[in-house]
């Protein structure tokens, strides 16, 4: 089967991470009236240290929901429940692919939670459109990358 793993099928806990980020969406939401969209939040926080990312006005729940990304796992492997993130090591690919990801993201107005997650929920046509491009993008990627350039 090659260099790649199968991962588990758990149900139950990806049921469970689906209302989570669904109710983060809906709070970030109501709460302060934006989307709970990854590429924006980090942007707004990038703001405080960087002029031209943002306006900081708003950056204190963006540094909380930020902050959260980082601790949800901390607050998993406390309560007994590791969570396992594994990465390529090819640092070079890695950054080509997050300056890629950055520019597209800035191209489309958002990222995958943006137009994915609260976009689609909202029955944006834009979203669709975005949400169909980056998904046929990451299928036409994953498959050079694992079946014409023989994996990374």
């Amino acid at each position: 089967m090659g260099p790649y793993t199968l991962t588990e099928f758990t149900p139950l806990a990806s049921l469970l991470g689906g209302v989570l980020i669904g109710i983060s969406a809906v709070m970030v939401m109501a709460l302060f009236g934006r989307i709970a969209g990854i590429s924006g939040i980090t942007k707004g926080v990038l703001g405080l240290v960087l002029p031209t990312a943002g306006a900081p006005g708003d950056a204190g729940w963006r540094v909380a929901f930020v902050l959260g990304l980082f601790a949800a796992p901390l607050a998993m492997a406390l309560v007994g429940a590791p969570v396992e993130q594994t990465v390529p090591d090819n640092l070079l690919g890695m950054a080509i692919a997050g300056l890629l990801v950055g520019i597209g993201t800035a191209i489309g107005s958002g990222c995958t939670s943006g137009h994915g997650v609260c976009g689609l929920a909202r029955l944006s046509v834009r979203s669709l459109v975005a949400v169909l491009t980056f998904m046929a993008a990451a299928f036409a990627t994953v498959f050079v990358l694992r079946h014409v350039l023989g994996g990374f």
